[in-house]
């Protein structure tokens, strides 16, 4: 491996070349079944005929202008993402960190606006919003805010899955404006809140006139079995935040607004050099036309439910196991003993997952999976986890 580049990631020694659908393929021609789909951003897969199509005809037209200008791809998109979602506007950026400091901007305004000097936004321990300096400092994840201090202020962590927690914050603080968080934890090990906690966080929100901000940037664009995750709650936020699958690997980010939160930003208060250029936009469009065309997200509950309860009846006396759980195609798997060195051992088994918290197996594949290929996902697995579990029970 090169030494030109920052070691800020521990690369696995694998180097892929191409891929097609849910599989990938490294230089050595070995075959990967890809249930991580880059970290939740390739829900149709690789290579799709559909978003190649798309990416080739816009570049050979056109790639960027900048934003002194009307775009046409970025209004088309604006028009089906608002909607999909029911909101009222969109600011388009490069990736959900950015998105999300837009949404952060947009609480802190909007508390300026309102008479507040000093905006305070609760978030959420366990969360994850991106690793600029704002969403680093609003993530709950002290791991990943070390050796960055100071850190941005203005931000309360409390309990996930807690209004009560909520409640006694806004009570306490009166300069608080918003609440942040991800209606599904994903970095922090898949943390599904009870049925009704976002239902209940937008009336507590409604209650103190405090924006209710979701960032949906791993749970969007179908990954739960609905387009947003909050829609299985029938509510719409103020905010929601956006990037990951939306174009299927072409970077972009999108930080949607509704209610008091659409006024919010005017022209000059907030920008994005290449944000929502035409390459980006014209692949995102591409990504929500083929998702709708071929009813991929309405098999998503489905997929999941099939996949969690093979590995449950495979792994059902492994006493290793604590909990299985998922929403649509994001599962996570506790065990009770550390398993990272999974991901090395089921590489080698031509699949890829991830691990976070050490001892949650984190699966997000593509939404396309196919019957085959999830019976390969489950029966790989199942004995990688029976094997681990075992050889650490002998040891």
């Amino acid at each position: 491996m090169t030494t030109s580049i920052m070691p800020t990631y521990n690369r696995a020694a694998i180097t892929f070349t191409h891929g097609e659908g849910a599989w990938l393929w490294d230089k050595n021609n070995q075959r990967y079944l890809d249930a991580i789909a880059g970290i939740g951003v390739c829900n149709l897969g690789h290579a799709h005929p559909k978003i190649h199509a798309a990416i080739c005809q816009q570049s050979e037209q056109l790639l960027h202008t900048s934003n002194l200008y009307t775009i046409v791809a970025q209004e088309q998109l604006a028009d089906s993402l608002i909607s999909k979602s029911g909101m009222t506007n969109v600011f388009f950026s490069n990736s959900g960190a950015e998105a999300n400091e837009a949404a952060i901007k947009i609480a802190r305004a909007y508390g300026h606006q309102n008479g507040i000097e000093n905006p305070l936004i609760i978030v959420m321990l366990h969360s994850f919003h991106g690793r600029t300096m704002a969403t680093l400092s609003a993530t709950g994840n002290p791991k990943v805010k070390q050796g960055f201090a100071p850190l941005v202020s203005g931000f309360l962590q409390i309990s996930f899955n807690d209004t009560d927690a909520i409640e006694a914050a806004i009570a306490q603080n009166s300069n608080c404006v918003a609440v942040l968080l991800e209606p599904i934890q994903g970095e922090g090990g898949v943390n599904i809140p009870a049925p009704d906690y976002l239902t209940k966080v937008r009336a507590i929100c409604d209650q103190h006139k405090i924006l209710m901000m979701l960032d949906e940037i791993q749970t969007g664009v179908g990954r739960t079995g609905e387009f947003l995750a909050y829609q299985h709650q029938k509510i719409i936020p103020d905010v929601c935040t956006m990037a990951k699958a939306l174009a299927n690997g072409v970077p972009i980010g999108a930080c949607l607004a509704h209610n008091a939160a659409a006024s919010v930003l005017t022209a000059g208060m907030h920008g994005s050099t290449f944000g929502g250029n035409p390459l980006a936009c014209s692949a995102a469009l591409a990504v929500l036309n083929t998702l709708e065309q071929e009813n991929i997200i309405a098999k998503v509950a489905a997929k999941g439910a099939y996949i969690c309860q093979q590995i449950q009846e495979k792994l059902s006396n492994n006493q290793h196991v604590l909990n299985i759980r998922h929403q649509g195609l994001m599962i996570g798997i506790d065990l009770s003993v550390s398993c990272t060195e999974l991901v090395a051992i089921a590489a080698a088994k031509g699949l890829l997952i991830n691990v976070t918290n050490d001892k949650t197996i984190r699966l997000l594949p593509p939404l396309i999976i196919n019957s085959a290929q999830m019976d390969f996902l489950v029966a790989t697995l199942s004995a990688l986890i029976q094997k681990h579990t075992q050889n650490l029970a002998t040891t």
